[in-house]
């Protein structure tokens, strides 16, 4: 079959296409999507999902005058294909290239920034509220999975919508699964639509019914699921409806979210009805490649991978998530005040393992790290020992709660932040890079950050012992592959350790690099390139943000003649800040070289080319110490 993706304009074209046109373009997005994510990596199951909903929404809307907002935006790859970047869709998630999620700064298309969940629905209510104040005449849609949905931004935006005359449509992609199972009472509630006794009643009547007209009885049947669509709807009309319609919208649905006609024909009723619209389109992750549809979580974020199989074609070794998740198994074997807590992450963050183990003691809140943390405050208040396994850039939602109900009250909560630092390909909204600048001035917090998998596996041991709110920070992927001791000594809190000391005698330049974290291992190799070069240098692997060893630090600056410190994080509050400040109040005034990522956000790409460009690389810091830039302190 002739291809159509390659003739078309897109999307204007899509409006003149017949039903089984839009199929076949579909069809070819859909290959496309598996092609390229299996070469570059990505968010391949909720966008294989999402491909007819996309083709449905931009060949009955306006775009891009007319808004669409993609809450997370990892489903939206069909959206970027039929939205004029096909030819540049090979180059998405590499430096350079396309973002792996909606961008305004890339196309016109893209109406709102997104990356992280819950946010559509007040983001849409607001473009809504600007149109009608301007006075301008346009549509505004937002797609909200069922697992955002159990965000509580969701709901405060849902709170808002409610006493709204104008249009506003919002649809709910409903695919029975986050990238972990979904949790929480509304997710049950959908469930039970499509599963209850007097659903399955009546598209068994209806089946019936079809295959017994005559001579045309059989071939009906096999358009059953238009049927199966329409008899959802009677069931909804006395139960979904009820809430939704509640909350101040008229409700639409549960329609099939594969059947492009059928998703149009909603769309078009909802364009003219006055006031809120929910639409509830179900959906099958990773529709139309088998191993996807099989195994959803593992392909939605995934590595390239080799098509026909599905199976992964690289590992780089032990990643500090699967230490963790061994860790936490081992130590709740021992101590029964353990708790495992995630946010909708159960295999991201390592805790499939302790979940098995320990369900009892085990806690996925769903898309809520507002209330994975007070949660969290609550068992701490009781005598539990929680650990909050969440990514770093996810941490931040919950700011308020670790300040004011974790650390006011100096609870013994153990934070386990992965993917801490450059992320990679996810780009900006991924990159975990402010959390030792955001924990670090909160009184009680501690923050550690290992060098490698066996002082992880000594700081996660001295974080239960520890009573108090304690963080421990630990890249993605894999650490310098040293494997952690059967029996790891305990880390005292505050005190770091001389990791290298030049051999070269007292005369040559002297200079101290204090590193913490994953870039220990690359200072320690610059500072011997820079022995090379006659200049000695001492590596002190810092361990802890807060507190600095005081008296460790203190004594080496008034050993030597410049400081550099060196962080995969922000320098506006990090690190490097914490020592200088430090040195201020001691009132030591040498030179101080901070060395860390700049004030901006941070592009995507590889893991190791991002650290190459910002100078985090063994060769790297080298480089910017040789240069000899200096920052006189005091």
């Amino acid at each position: 079959m002739e291809s159509l993706l390659d003739k078309i304009k897109l999307p204007q074209t899509l409006r003149s296409l017949t039903g089984k046109q839009l199929d076949q373009v579909a069809a070819e997005v859909r290959q496309k999507i598996i092609e390229v994510i299996a070469k570059n990596g990505g968010h391949l199951a909720p966008s294989l999902g999402a491909i007819e909903l996309a083709v449905a929404l931009h060949t009955t809307f306006d775009t891009p005058q007319d808004k669409i907002i993609w809450d997370v935006g990892h489903q939206a790859y069909a959206h970027k294909i039929l939205t004029g970047r096909l030819e540049q869709f090979s180059s998405i998630r590499t430096l350079g290239g396309i973002s792996g999620f909606p961008k305004p700064e890339e196309s016109p298309f893209d109406s709102f920034a997104v990356g992280h969940a819950s946010t559509s629905i007040s983001a849409g209510l607001g473009m809504v509220k600007a149109r009608d104040l301007k006075g301008e005449k346009y549509f505004v849609v937002a797609v909200i999975g069922d697992g955002s949905l159990s965000g509580g931004l969701a709901f405060e935006g849902v709170n808002n919508v409610d006493g709204l005359k104008t249009n506003f449509i919002v649809i709910l992609n409903d695919n029975e699964m986050s990238i972990s199972k979904n949790v929480g009472a509304m997710s049950n509630y959908l469930t039970s639509v499509a599963t209850s006794d007097v659903y399955q009643e009546l598209r068994n009547r209806i089946e019936k019914l079809v295959k017994r007209i005559p001579r045309v009885g059989v071939s009906l049947f096999a358009a059953a699921k238009k049927f199966k669509d329409r008899t959802k709807h009677i069931v909804v009309d006395f139960k979904v409806n009820v809430l939704f319609e509640e909350l101040g919208f008229k409700y639409f649905g549960p329609i099939d979210g594969h059947n492009i006609p059928l998703i149009m024909s909603t769309l078009q009723h909802a364009k003219e009805v006055e006031g809120p619209v929910i639409i509830h389109v179900l959906t099958k992750k990773g529709k139309g490649y088998p191993p996807a549809e099989k195994e959803p979580s593992r392909f939605h974020g995934t590595g390239p991978f080799e098509i026909i199989s599905g199976k992964p074609l690289n590992g780089n070794g032990r990643s500090y998530t699967s230490v963790f998740g061994d860790t936490i198994v081992k130590i709740a074997e021992k101590d029964p005040r353990i708790v495992g807590i995630t946010a909708a992450m159960i295999d991201g963050t390592g805790l499939e393992d302790f979940a098995k183990k320990f369900p009892g003691r085990f806690f996925d809140v769903g898309i809520a790290e507002e209330h994975a943390v007070e949660f969290a405050a609550g068992l701490a208040s009781s005598g539990m020992k929680p650990v909050v396994a969440i990514y770093s850039t996810f941490l931040q939602r919950a700011y308020d709660q670790i300040v004011q109900d974790v650390c006011l009250q100096n609870l013994p909560v153990i934070f386990c932040l992965d993917r801490a630092g450059i992320v990679g390909e996810d780009g900006p909204t991924h990159h975990g890079l402010f959390d030792m600048a955001y924990l670090r001035s909160i009184p009680n917090m501690i923050v550690m950050a290992p060098k490698d998998e066996n002082e992880f596996v000594a700081m996660m041991n001295t974080a239960v012992q520890h009573n108090g709110p304690i963080a421990v920070r630990y890249p993605r992927g894999a650490g310098p592959e040293i494997s952690p001791d059967s029996d790891p000594e305990l880390i005292k809190v505050g005190k770091g350790e001389s990791a290298f000391h030049s051999k070269l005698p007292a005369p040559n330049s002297k200079l101290c690099i204090f590193a913490i974290g994953s870039m220990v291992y690359p200072s320690i190799e610059a500072a011997k390139l820079l022995e090379n070069e006659g200049i000695a240098a001492t590596v002190f692997n810092a361990r802890f943000v807060k507190p600095l060893d005081k008296k460790a630090i203190v004594h080496l600056a008034k050993e030597v003649d410049r400081i550099v410190t060196v962080e995969e994080g922000v320098l506006e509050g990090g690190f490097g800040s914490a020592v200088a400040e430090l040195l201020i109040d001691e009132e030591i005034t040498l030179p101080i070289q901070r060395i860390g990522l700049p004030d901006k956000f941070i592009e995507q790409g590889k893991r190791q080319e991002l650290l190459g460009i910002y100078g985090l690389t063994a060769d790297g810091i080298y480089t910017k110490i040789a240069k000899g830039k200096r920052v006189i302190n005091g």
